[in-house]
């Protein structure tokens, strides 16, 4: 796997994909940032969600589960000095569907955490990683 980051101006970059897409990223206004895009760090969690919704959406259609939404809400929590790496974070799944298994729910969010979700396994290094879930019935 490759990826590309150029500096556009100030402290604006676009990261650019092996697979060829791009993202903008910019520094926060206080160094010098125009708040034209993420931040690194808030990529961070958002590869971490994707990459455990991913797995969870698919472990769930693997077992039969009629799932028709996956939504994952994040909170972080940093270290104040540098380098500022996240000491605790929380995963809240929100799975919306039909007639679905409250323990397979349960199973696949920690299959992710424990087993397939590599950003999660490796975030876990440093930061205490916790997961909750819901189910919310669809009509």
């Amino acid at each position: 796997m490759k990826a590309r980051v150029k500096w556009l101006d100030n402290m604006s970059f676009v990261g650019e994909s092996d697979s060829g897409h791009s993202v903008v990223m910019d520094g926060a206004p206080e160094f010098g940032g125009r708040n034209l895009g993420m931040r690194p760090m808030e990529m961070l969690l958002l590869g971490l969600g994707g990459c455990s919704s991913f797995d969870v959406v698919l472990i769930l259609q693997k077992s039969k589960q009629q799932v028709l939404d996956c939504e994952v809400h994040i909170e972080a929590e940093r270290v104040d000095k540098d380098p500022k790496v996240f000491t605790r974070i929380h995963l809240h799944f929100m799975v919306s569907g039909r007639n679905l298994s409250g323990e397979k729910v349960e199973r696949a969010v920690k299959l992710s955490a424990e087993k397939y979700c590599s950003a999660s396994i490796m975030l876990g290094k440093t930061a205490e990683i916790t997961h909750d879930f819901e189910v919310i019935e669809s009509a």
